[in-house]
């Protein structure tokens, strides 16, 4: 692999990785906010000795200017590491587990069209489980079979042609109910 260790388990970091996760983390914190909130509340109540005048004006704009200038910058790199190691994450998951649809591997690579019409598929499959299902085993079919090596347009169709199979969700239970509860055991057993 390549990481590179100083210490035993410690990977070899960069002064400025280190320094914007430092920062990062500092501001986050709640107190980092409050003293925040301390220097606005220093700065107004020092407006009636200035005069509220300009120069008064300008150093809270020049010094939030500036501070949020570099933070942009320093939270940035640390966000960007910190996704990049969540997708490496995520990509070993899809890689090792059996059955994963490995065209999924790369998928921050799609341009934004690719990525909704995957979205649209998840979107179509969590509301078609939340509606009942399909007919046992039916399902597995598409997402075993087809899912794994599949293209991302291959697999939207997979799930279209699976939407419209008929649901044996609790609707077509009470239909089964109602129909036989009129007939005789054997007529039960024929009908169902």
């Amino acid at each position: 692999m390549a990481l590179n260790s100083t210490r035993a388990g410690q990977p070899k970091r960069s002064f400025f990785t280190r320094f914007s996760q430092y920062i990062a983390v500092q501001a986050g914190r709640p107190v980092t906010f409050v003293g925040a909130v301390a220097l606005i509340v220093i700065w107004a109540a020092t407006g009636p000795f200035a005069g509220f005048g300009d120069t008064w004006q300008l150093i809270i704009n020049t010094s939030t200017t500036i501070i949020t200038f570099l933070m942009v910058f320093v939270i940035q790199n640390s966000q960007n590491r910190d996704t990049a190691a969540l997708h490496i994450k995520i990509d070993e998951l899809i890689a090792r587990t059996e059955g994963t649809r490995r065209v999924l591997l790369d998928l921050e690579e799609l341009d934004d069209k690719a990525i909704e019409d995957i979205r649209s598929e998840y979107e179509l499959m969590a509301r078609h489980e939340r509606e009942g299902g399909v007919e046992e085993g039916k399902n597995d079919e598409v997402t075993k079979g087809e899912a794994s090596d599949a293209e991302p347009a291959d697999l939207m169709a997979a799930t279209e042609r699976t939407s419209r199979k008929p649901a044996s969700g609790p609707k077509r239970r009470t239909a089964r109910r109602k129909t036989s509860a009129g007939t005789s055991g054997a007529g039960r057993k024929a009908g169902s």
